[in-house]
This record gives structure tokens, sequence and C-alpha cells, in this order.
């Protein structure tokens, strides 16, 4: 029997480069039990696949943290009841540390809380409640606490630009002093106090040991463990000049020697301005997932619920299954539920796209974060915390955005060797030219060995495909297009043809009554009752789309009696003693009624795609009534977008040839396929992969889950709530086929993007390092290239954020 697998999600602290997420990746990769793992720089988020039977994440963290890195969980602070003594604490925290996604819990026992540190992606508060209250005491959320990922992140952004003034300060007149030195710039003055060795030295210490203490630290850690990392690189750069000019210093003072030039401005300039670039990375890296921040802003923050009978409000985690909810017009549904009183108009559009309204009434299902407009609704909570719509929506994007996209494997290899051989490069380039270049000149040889070190950035590698990726399929799940994966939305961007399921996809996949068409003096609405009258005792969705049309017209149907199913011919019923016959031809042959000159409409009805139903009633013809499954006002168009982008179209269905032509002749499909049985449909797909086809199968995600599999990529129909369509490698929520178009725009403009980036990531380095070693650039200059090279491809895969489709 296969072990059943469990996937988590690990948030990361510490990663600098795309070297420190491969380390990590391979790290848990070694671990016994462990699938599958892979690191994303840009969310700095790992992704595991694992046996629990073999390993648990708390293995994980272990690992994570021996290979010196952090895991920075979420915080939350729970107010206790109950506790009487340390036992009663003990026993708590104990309780707590043993739940999976809890990385440390501490009960305080007379204060009455326990601080949690957890993993969102493994654990939520309620569930950390529910342990505390088997254990027999109480416990709530303490309102107004804990530390969400967007607000580490925020702190993250403002200890960077802390860190930045205060080494601006101390920078300043070391550059002030340096900018003296040119012919062109000798004009300028400078206190004599700023050209003293040991001030120089006193302002650009605490920058070397306090600035740049997280790179020395992140340099010993990666060297620790037998690999290298952009932080080995800043390290062995600022030091050489620090250290450099540190004994030059103490020999001219030793020797009574004329101060030689120092490199203090270099080393506290280079870290200056890599620290600079590292805040503008760390905002533009929160911009990438404004998606996920627009999605989860959408939920409701507390619900008004019945408990003990009274209205209670309560926060959003502490809602549960079978809970009464009360919605006041202009609120938000909190929860997915099922209206069990009141009647209102509900605004969906979040999930549909649908700008108008949707009545509900007892019995109609709700989705959590959509609006009600106007009226009182009573629901019961039906999904809750993760199993809701919205959540499940925003899981399928953090999937997407921590994956890994195949372009990256290149990316990830040459990462793994680049700070070696940037290091082997420096060295090479200090011996040219101090034996070849400049003989014997140590000051001029260390400035390009330092130069060499400070351009090079593994970081712009690293960051180059997760971004564009992050922003990509952020963007796309804003106008209602989730990819199940990075690999997904790379594939994309190759389908050349798209194969389209009718019912449901090209079609709304329900019926309507589109002719009435009375014979022998009888009225419309009195053949539409008639009918609809009869016909509310069957089953059949023909049946059940005539009593829809009925009840729009706000008849009332008449009793009927004797109802008798004819199958392959229709019905007979008795309506005010009258006998009802709703059917075919055979139906109206056998019972010998002739509907005079009607075949000749029915057949034209027919090669539109309509069934056709006779009516009979004592013997005489009374008329008859069509029935179509109607085409979605956006299919024409969106078939037209895809011819554009030069996407063969095809139809497949199960319905006769006749229907199917008329319905694609309506939306300007040239290939159909008819006739097909569900599981027949993987096989078609089939036959135009082995003609070379990058195929794309649309369908709803139920009977064409062999076809959606099958093909190179399945997109699934959604339906609004239903969104974990386990067999589509992309849900597209609002039923539109506009949505196909631009899943494969979407896909095309990211994969351009992220070849952008990786040509400038490998350019900037492929140009910058050998500049460096000819002596064209100053250390400084060169590192705030590197600062900003990394800044550059961020921002640039950010401009997928602002695409209009």
């Amino acid at each position: 029997m296969e072990p059943k697998l469990k996937e988590t999600t690990l948030p990361i602290s510490g990663m600098t480069c795309a070297a420190c997420a491969l380390r990590i990746e391979k790290g848990l990769k070694k671990l016994d039990g462990v699938e599958d793992a892979n690191v994303n720089l840009a969310l700095e988020k790992s992704k595991v696949v694992y046996d629990p039977q073999k390993v648990s994440s708390k293995q994980f963290q272990q690992k994570i943290q021996d290979l010196g890195y952090g895991v920075a969980g979420e915080k939350a602070n729970l107010e206790i009841t109950g506790m009487t003594c340390a036992a009663c604490s003990a026993r708590i925290e104990k309780g707590l540390n043993k739940l999976e996604g809890v990385i440390e819990a501490a009960v305080n026992l007379p204060l009455e809380t326990a601080k949690v540190s957890y993993l969102p992606s493994q654990i939520s508060t309620a569930d950390m409640i529910k342990k505390v209250e088997d254990l027999g005491y109480g416990a709530h959320l303490k309102q107004g606490e804990g530390e969400k990922t967007a607000e580490l992140r925020e702190k993250e952004i403002q200890n960077q630009l802390g860190k930045f003034l205060f080494s601006l300060i101390l920078s300043m007149p070391l550059l002030w002093a340096m900018a003296s030195h040119f012919s062109f710039t000798s004009f300028l003055y400078v206190p004599e106090m700023f050209m003293n060795p040991w001030v120089q030295f006193a302002l650009a210490t605490p920058v070397q040991f306090v600035i740049g203490r997280q790179f020395y630290i992140g340099a010993y850690k990666a060297l620790k463990n037998k690999s290298a990392n952009m932080d080995v690189l800043v390290a062995l750069g600022t030091s050489a000049a620090y250290f450099y000019s540190l004994y030059l210093s103490i020999r001219s003072a030793v020797r009574g020697l004329h101060m030689p030039e120092l490199y203090f401005e270099t080393s506290a300039v280079l870290l200056t301005l890599i620290i600079l670039g590292k805040w503008f990375e760390a905002r533009a890296k929160g911009r990438s997932s404004d998606a996920i921040k627009k999605l989860m802003g959408l939920q409701a923050k507390t619900a008004l619920v019945e408990r003990d009978g009274s209205e209670v409000e309560v926060p959003l985690e502490e809602v549960i299954p079978g809970d009464i909810v009360y919605i006041k017009p202009g609120e938000k549904v909190p929860v997915d539920g099922e209206v069990v009183e009141g009647r209102s108009a509900v605004d969906e559009s979040m999930l549909t796209g649908e700008s108008v309204p949707v009545d509900k009434e007892a019995g109609d299902l709700l989705i959590g974060a959509t609006i009600n407009r106007n009226g009182f609704l009573k629901m019961k909570a039906t999904k809750v915390g993760k199993d809701t719509a919205l959540s499940q929506i925003i899981k399928v994007v953090e999937e997407a955005q921590g994956s890994k996209a195949p372009i990256q494997r290149m990316a990830d290899r040459i990462s793994g060797l680049f700070v070696p051989i940037v290091v082997g490069l420096s060295i090479l380039t200090f011996l040219i030219w101090f034996l070849g270049v400049s003989p014997g000149d140590f000051s001029e040889s260390l400035e390009k060995l330092i130069a060499v070190l400070v351009i090079a950035c593994p970081c712009a590698l690293g960051l180059a495909t997760p971004t564009s990726v992050m922003a990509g399929s952020g963007r796309a799940a804003e106008y209602g297009i989730l990819f199940k994966g990075g690999e997904h939305l790379e594939n994309t961007h190759r389908i050349d043809t798209v194969i389209l399921d009718k019912t449901g996809t090209v079609t709304y996949g329900r019926p309507v009554v589109t002719d009435i068409l009375p014979a022998n003096g009888m009225k419309k609405e009195d053949l539409l009752l008639l009918a609809g009258s009869a016909e509310r005792n069957s089953e059949h969705p023909l049946a059940q789309a005539i009593v829809e049309a009925m009840k729009e017209k706000k008849l009332i149907a008449l009793p009927s009696r004797e109802f008798e199913a004819l199958p392959g011919h229709g019905i007979k019923v008795d309506i005010r003693d009258q006998t009802v016959l709703i059917g075919n031809r055979k139906l109206m042959k056998e019972y010998g009624i002739t509907p005079d000159n009607a075949f000749g409409k029915m057949e034209k009805l027919e090669e539109q795609g309509k069934t056709v139903m006779l009516i009979g009633v004592n013997g005489s013809f009374t008329g008859m009534l069509a029935v179509a499954d109607t085409v979605k006002e956006t299919s024409k168009e969106a078939i037209e977008r895809l011819k554009e982008l030069n996407i063969d179209v095809w139809m497949i269905t199960g319905d006769n040839e006749r229907t199917a032509n008329a319905i694609a002749r309506q939306v300007g499909i040239e290939h159909v396929i008819a006739g097909v049985l569900p599981e027949g449909k993987a096989e078609e797909v089939k036959k135009l992969q082995e003609k070379g086809k990058k195929i794309a199968m649309v369908g709803d995600g139920i009977n064409d889950a062999p076809a959606l599999a099958l093909a190179d990529i399945g997109m699934a129909i959604g339906t609004g709530a239903d969104v974990a369509m386990e067999a589509a490698d992309i849900t597209l929520i609002r039923g539109d086929l506009n949505s196909i178009a631009d899943a494969i725009f979407m896909s095309r403009k990211t994969i351009r993007n992220i070849k952008q980036n990786l040509f400038w990531a490998f350019a900037y380095n492929a140009i910058g390092i050998p500049f460096a070693a000819s002596g064209f650039l100053a250390p400084w200059l060169a590192g705030a290239a590197m600062a900003f090279s990394s800044v550059s491809v961020v921002l640039n895969a950010l401009r997928l954020q602002k695409i209009k489709l």
C-alpha cells in the first residue's frame, strides 16, 4: 500500500540569495521520508511533500535551523482560564507543543496566557483553542494580539531602513573624504578631521561590525555547512578593504610614515549601498504578494452568531460548522453556508465576476466574502476556516506562487556553483594584477579583487523566476484564473489547440424554453401552463426547463393525475379531464395525432440545435415547445480571441452531430467531435496529441476529469464555490470562456518576463565581472551595481501586476 503523503509550507528567515535556497532544498530532501522539497527565495517559503510515518514538520524546522536559518511562524496570544497550579500550565504547554504545526508554546500561569509560535499552513488558532479545551481548560484568542506575515514583513522593511540610515550617517563623512581625492573634485572642502585615519577607523568600524554583522553570520553559517552564498562574497570583499586599511593605519603610525591611501570608505559605502538594495528588495517583495493580501482582505473579520439563545459577535476564527450566523444588509457573508431564513440579493462578483446580485432564500448556498445587499439572512455555517471557497482560492494561489517553474532549474544549477567560481575569479584577478598588470602593487590588486567579489550577484538569478511566477499567478487570480503551480503557468504558453466541452462550457449547461408555438387557436400562456402542469412530476432536465418557464411567467400549475412516463417517447397525464401528451413524433404517431404543417417548423428548430416537444390534447395537436441549452453570451467573443492568439479551437460533445454543428456555427468553431461519451473524450485528446498538438482541455471538471488529466493543460470551468478541482491544472472560477484566452495570454506574458529577468541576470554578471576585473569599476560602484541588480529584476517582475486582461 502506497504511503499517504502530506504537504506543508514553512516560512523561512535568513535567506539572502539563491545559494541559500538551494542549500535548504538539498538539506530537506536528504531527510528520510521527504518525497520532494522546493524553496522559493522570493516568497521566503519552502514547500515539502513527505511521509508523516517517517518524518515530521518538527524535523524540518530542526534541519532548517541546523543549516543556519530560521522558521518564521506567526504568533498568537491565548488567554487561558481554569488553571490552578504549575501542573496545569505544564500540561497545557506540553499539549500545545505536541500539535503538528506548533513551533513553540509557552504558558504563563500568573498571567494566564499562552504565547504560541505556529505555522498557519498546518494549524489554526481554533485548533489550539480546541486542544486546550480538550485538556479541560478554557481558551480564547487575545484581542488585538498576533503577528501576521504582513506585519513581520513590514518589520523587516523598517529594520532595513533603520540600518541604512545608521550606516549612511557614518559613511557620508568617509564618502566626502574620498570624493576630494579625484583631480576634478580637488576644489571640495573637506574638514581635516575626516582625513584622519583613526577618525575614519572609528566611523567605519560600527558599519563593518554592526551593520555588517548579518553578512558575517550568514557567511559563517554557509561555510560551516560547506556551502557559499552572497554573504560570503560581501563579507570577503568588505573585510579585505577594512582590515587592509587597518593594517596600513597601524603600520604608518608605528613607523611614522606618511599616511597611505586607505579603503575604509570602500567597505563602509559598500555595506551602506547593499543595505539600501536590501531595503528596496524587501519593499518590492512585499508588493509581489499583493494578490494574496487583496484576497485575504475580502474576508470578514468577525461574525454575528447565535450562542445560547443570544447574538454574540465572535472573531471569524471561532465560527464552527453548525453555527447559526446572522447577516445584516450591507455586511459580508463570513463563512460558507446555507440560508435557513430570510430573503435577499447577494453580490457574488468577487467570485463569479457577475455584477448583478443573486437572489437568495431558504435552502440556497452562500459563499464567504460575498456581500448581502438588502435583506436580513440567517445562515447555517457549513464550511469554515481553511474549508471555505475563499480559503481554497487563497491556498491555490499560495501554492502556485510557492512552486517552482521548470525554467528555474537551470538558474538553480548555476547558482549552486556561482559563489565558488566568483571567489576563484577574484583570486585570479588579484594574481594577474599583482604579478602582471601592476607588479607588486598590492593596493591596486586588492581593489580589483574587491570589485569582482562585490559585483557578482547570485540574488538576481535566484529572484528572476519566482518573482515573475508570484506576480503573474497573483495577477491572474485577481481575474479568477487559478494556476495550480508554476509548471502549469509555464506550460500554458506552449498551447496551440484548445478543446472545449460543449455542455456547461460553451453553453450554460441548463436547458431553457426558447420557442412556444401554439396551434388550433390556443394561446402561448395556456400552452405553457398546460405543458408545465404536465411536466412538473418529471425529473427530466427538459421537463424542468418547461416548469421553470411556467414559474417565471408566474403561472400556477393545474392539478394533474395518472402521470405516466413513456421512455423514448414522452409523457402522458390527465389534467382537468383532458388527456395530455407531450413528446416526439413517435408518440404523436402512436396515438394517431397528425401535427398539421408542424414538421417543417420542427426541422428548422432542430437545425438550430433545439429539442422540440410536440403537445397533443384529447387526440388533437395543440402546439409545440422548443428547448435548448443556450450559448453563453461571451462564447463567440472568446473563441475569436483564441483564434487571434493562433489557437485552434475544437468542440467535443456527446450530442448528435446536427445539434453540435448548430452550436458550433453560432460561436464560430470549425472543428467538431460529436457523439462522444464522457469516457471517450480522453481518447480524442490522445489522438490530437499524437499529431503533435499541445492540448488544453476545457471542461466542467466532473465527467471531463479523464480528459482534463490527460491533456497537456487541463482547465476546469469553476462554479464560484467549487474551486478545488483535482483533475485540472487551471481553474477558471468565472465560467467565462474569455478566461481561457486570458490564461494563455498571462502565461505568455509571464514567460516573456522570466526570460527578460534571466537574460539580464546572466548578462549583468557576464558583463559586470570582466569589467570589474579589468579595473573599470571602483569597488563602491561595483557594490552599488550589485545591490540594484536584484532590485531591478524584482521591479521588472512587478510589471506583471499592472497587466489588464
